[in-house]
């Protein structure tokens, strides 16, 4: 027997029949503090370069970024995350370490303006930074040049307390290498930052849907791709294994990135780990839903709501995403 009875007896449109109804049944909520919004910060004074394939997001220097966050925080936002445009990039991208970078001088203005009132959220990682565009030291063996895995390991731990010193509430570490939950943990650790969580980039693939950013970020590989240590797409159960890894070496949430074509791994990764899972609507995402719109093929407000709802529906507790200031104006 089935659990349900069928027709004329169940009528699940009753519960349709009503905005205010639905409302009060809706399964999955979405709101300005499940988001966290992007900035892309640069040396310079009053810079706000708007990024032409990610319409009403900018480059921005220090006092136009700490503008950018008064002005989201008065609409909801309190997380953001940063990413770095160093004045000079070299093959370690050592301008990462110092403690006048970029982000470093992000990090300590928008904390002396905001205080607590906001999350801060560096984004771990050396792909801005090095003149090679990949994510860290490189090495050559065997006639092929690629990313130094544990020479990597090193600086980037430096990286993370470099930014936690700056005011980091908490870091990010993007580049899927091999044992950089662990490294982080211990450098983090020793330099007296126990507290300080890890949202680890655990499963991130090797998009096609990450142009845009390229852009952004300005770091373009200047060779090859990053698909010897970012995910293969195709891949469901190694993303399982890779957030196992990170969660056993410290981290205390997780990413799925990108989020749209792959709302099936934050449902696994959900499902199986049970920890605060974040997803990133990323830049190609983002641009697709904005050229459409502007072509009047679609709703933008419309589709772009029932896009993060249904990333939020399929176990992300917060979303990383572009669209974060127009879509508290319109939850608003």
């Amino acid at each position: 027997m089935s659990e349900f009875p069928g027709f004329p007896t169940s009528r699940p449109r009753r519960l349709r029949s009503h905005p205010l109804l639905r409302e009060l049944v809706r399964e999955t909520e979405l709101s300005p503090r499940d988001l966290i919004l992007p900035l892309f910060v640069r040396p310079g004074k009053g810079v706000r370069q708007e990024i032409g394939s990610m319409p009403g997001n900018f480059q921005l220097s220090v006092d136009t970024l700490v503008d950018e966050v008064g002005a989201a925080r008065e609409m909801g936002i309190a997380s953001f995350m940063f990413f770095g445009i160093p004045a000079t990039k070299d093959a370690t991208g050592s301008s990462a370490l110092h403690d006048e970078g970029i982000v470093q001088q992000a990090l300590r203005a928008t904390r002396k303006a905001f205080g607590r009132d906001v999350l801060l959220i560096p984004d771990e990682c050396f792909c801005e930074y090095t003149d090679h565009g990949h994510c860290g030291v490189l090495h050559t063996r065997d006639g092929v040049t690629d990313v130094d895995n544990d020479a990597t390991l090193a600086n980037l731990a430096e990286q993370c307390v470099s930014h936690v010193k700056a005011g980091a509430d908490i870091v990010a570490p993007s580049g899927m290498l091999d044992g950089m939950v662990g490294a982080i943990r211990r450098g983090l650790d020793a330099a007296g930052f126990v507290h300080v969580p890890i949202l680890s980039y655990a499963a991130k693939y090797a998009s096609g849907f990450y142009g845009p950013f390229r852009d952004a970020a300005e770091s373009p590989p200047q060779f090859g791709d990053r698909s010897t240590y970012q995910m293969d797409p195709a891949n469901g159960d190694e993303a399982m294994k890779e957030v196992a890894l990170d969660l056993a070496e410290g981290a205390d949430m997780v990413m799925v990135k990108p989020a749209l074509s792959y709302l099936d791994i934050i449902r696994r990764v959900k499902e199986r780990f049970r920890v605060p899972v974040a997803a990133y609507n990323v830049s190609g995402e983002f641009a697709m839903v904005k050229a459409a719109a502007a072509k009047g093929w679609i709703d933008e407000r419309r589709v772009t709501l029932e896009i993060l709802t249904s990333i939020r529906r399929a176990g992300a507790d917060m979303v990383l995403t572009y669209h974060a200031k127009d879509v508290a104006k319109w939850l608003r």
